[in-house]
């Protein structure tokens, strides 16, 4: 058979190599498949033969090192393997892929001349769950900036940033590493105190996780000045009772140290500082005064003051008919910023439906019936005066008018 025969007969076999020997008239071909693994799997490189006749298959990796010749191993590279060597079909196997094992490997069948067909290797490189960075600290009234990065992919990843549900625009950036991509994310956002321990997400989407996404989940550390509240007790205090208070302390960081004090005196020798707790055992008047509690951190400082008001410790009156129990100890709320000055001691009495309420005393004389007799009678005095006193200016007034009138006749 001519040798343009040979080719007309071999033309349709458009997308394999093909060995054509002269003396049989017979084609021999060779056909590879294109794989693609992701970076550490294994992967198969599969060669198919048609009309083999034994002769020289060869292998070789996408740098033309010979891999195997024949089934024989001919690189020393233990993460190759030949796993088929058949008539039909010669398969190899290569473990623990990595991007630098991407490329073309070339199947080659030795005849007369040399044929080959290229099997493409492709690496996906999924992306890890991707990393944050706080460029710069987020203080109230302030602004944060975030940068979302996932250094290595391929092909390059897709990150978003996601608050509540909704997704937060940011500036992409993306840098090219070789064979593999790096890419950020970079967002600004204002923050108040009320923003501290917001959870934010920084989700990276790519083409090997089949759907699925690799989140990073943050959470806001906003800075703030600390806030101070006194948590004062509740009721009368008496002389002999004991004050227990508590500062309340909020802010970021949170104030370690808290300072009790008194405003223009010291404490008293009996105040004891436990954490935010002042207490004083067995008051007195002399106590009386505004107590002050303070915190500060980095960014601030914030006070709260109660001002104590001490009664004193004085027993009820009592009657010839019934015997009064002694006045109950309370203790009396006052939670006023400015000083309350020390009131006239009152004296009390308590309820006898409610042995624990206090009630001001009163006498027996029943003064309110005597005062309104009195000013009942101050009352007909006046007006009898009024009355008296405006019939004598009008008989005065008539006489004058008279007397011309007797003149004339």
């Amino acid at each position: 058979m001519a040798l343009s025969s040979v080719w007309n007969y071999c033309v349709p076999l458009t997308i394999i190599t093909v060995a054509c020997l002269v003396r049989n008239a017979r084609c021999q071909a060779v056909q590879a498949e294109n794989v693609t693994v992701m970076e550490g799997g294994t992967a198969e490189i599969s060669c198919r033969l048609q009309n083999y006749d034994g002769s020289i298959v060869v292998i070789q990796n996408p740098r033309r090192q010979t891999l195997f010749f024949n089934g024989t191993r001919a690189l020393k590279d233990d993460r190759f393997q030949m796993v088929l060597f058949t008539p039909r079909l010669v398969r190899i196997e290569l473990t623990n892929v990595s991007v630098s094992d991407e490329g073309g490997y070339f199947c080659q069948l030795y005849t007369d001349s040399t044929h080959h067909q290229v099997a493409t290797l492709s690496v996906l490189v999924p992306p890890e769950t991707p990393t944050v960075e706080v460029k710069q600290e987020a203080v109230e009234g302030g602004e944060v900036e975030l940068t979302c990065m996932s250094p290595r992919s391929k092909p390059a990843a897709t990150l978003r940033w996601v608050r509540n549900g909704r997704e937060i625009p940011g500036v992409v950036s993306q840098q090219d590493n070789g064979k593999t991509f790096s890419v950020s994310s970079t967002i600004r956002i204002p923050v108040e105190r009320k923003d501290n321990g917001a959870a934010l997400s920084c989700e990276a989407f790519h083409v090997a996780l089949g759907g699925q996404k690799r989140i990073r989940h943050y959470r806001l550390d906003v800075y703030f000045a600390p806030t101070v509240r006194i948590v004062p007790p509740t009721g009368i205090l008496r002389e002999g009772d004991s004050l227990s208070l508590t500062c309340s302390v909020t802010g970021n960081p949170l104030p370690r140290n808290i300072q009790w004090s008194k405003i223009n005196d010291t404490l008293p020798e009996r105040a004891e500082i436990s954490g935010p707790t002042l207490q004083i055992s067995r008051l007195s008047q002399s106590y009386n005064g505004t107590y002050l509690c303070q915190a500060q951190n980095n960014y601030g400082r914030a006070a709260d003051h109660y001002t104590l008001l001490v009664y004193d410790n004085v027993s009820p009156p009592t009657t010839s008919t019934t015997a009064v129990p002694p006045t109950p100890t309370t203790t009396q709320q006052i939670t006023s910023h400015s000083t309350t000055p020390t009131l006239p001691t009152p004296s009390f009495a308590p309820d006898p439906e409610d042995p624990g309420a206090v009630v001001e005393t009163h006498s027996a004389v029943p003064y309110a019936v005597i005062g309104g007799v009195l000013a009942l009678l101050v009352f007909t005095v006046i007006c009898v005066l009024i009355v008296t006193i405006w019939c004598s200016v009008r008989q005065k007034g008539s006489y004058r008018t008279r007397e011309p009138i007797l003149a004339w006749y």
